[in-house]
């Protein structure tokens, strides 16, 4: 793509805000940077290989290093649910508009800031068969967009020792979004090779400073959700008013 320097700056920080998402909280670095990322180049399936491929490359730092405090149990349980649904999510994407993906793409991340905001907790309050639904409904949203996680992070959390929660979920990313870059070679998906490794500059940034903050985040989870759940809130009706307005 031809980005102006302004584009250009602008991706930089967004993949800085990703890379500290990811390895700060260990999910949502695709839900809480692609909808950013639209508002500069509004086609999901140009984002999606390298957002993709930035979480294989630091997903696989961080397991190599780690790979005694995964709850391999609960994965197991987790993808009976999860799986079926993530491969519909798959086909929809390559099938269904540019159009109907950035609206269900913004809607489910409003969802989130609404959630967020009103400091819902998954954690007391969803049951056993709730946790399923938002399995498979994350499952589905994830094989769209890779924008699922902080619906099955929830549920993770509710079953998975804080200290292993981070890093089994990076083993449930990596599973997923390996089946999703097979689809999109299968298909004919340009992965963009060359500025998705230029991209990594900035996603290393973010990734170490996430990595240096995770404590900190965790202890102040409340108040962390409660700002970016307003800063999503305002992006996607923003990017739904742009959606619907253009």
């Amino acid at each position: 793509m031809d980005f102006t320097s302004i584009n250009i700056t602008l991706i930089g920080l967004i993949f800085i805000w990703i890379g500290f998402v990811r390895s700060g909280l260990g999910f949502g670095g695709a839900a809480l940077g692609l909808p950013l990322l639209l508002f500069v180049y509004a086609s999901p399936i140009y984002w999606l290989p390298i957002i993709g491929l930035h979480l294989l490359i630091f997903s696989s730092f961080t397991l190599f290093s780690k790979i005694g405090m995964i709850d391999w149990e609960n994965i197991k349980k987790g993808f009976i649910w999860i799986l079926p649904a993530f491969f519909l999510g798959i086909f929809g994407l390559i099938k269904l508009p540019d159009f109907w993906v950035m609206t269900m793409i913004y809607i489910v991340t409003l969802i989130y800031a609404l959630v967020w905001l009103g400091k819902f907790s998954q954690e007391n309050k969803t049951k056993s068969w709730m946790d399923k639904v938002l399995l498979v409904f994350g499952g589905y949203v994830a094989g769209i967009a890779l924008s699922g996680s902080p619906l099955i992070a929830g549920v993770f959390a509710k079953n998975v020792e804080k200290e292993k929660l981070r890093n089994t979920l990076f083993v449930l990313w990596f599973v997923l979004v390996s089946a999703k870059m097979i689809s999109f070679l299968f298909v004919g998906v340009p992965i963009n090779l060359e500025i998705s490794l230029y991209l990594v500059f900035p996603a290393i940034i973010g990734h170490f400073i996430g990595l240096k903050f995770h404590q900190e985040i965790i202890k102040k989870d409340g108040i962390y959700k409660f700002w970016v759940g307003g800063a999503l809130a305002i992006v996607s009706l923003l990017g739904l008013g742009k959606i619907f307005l253009s």
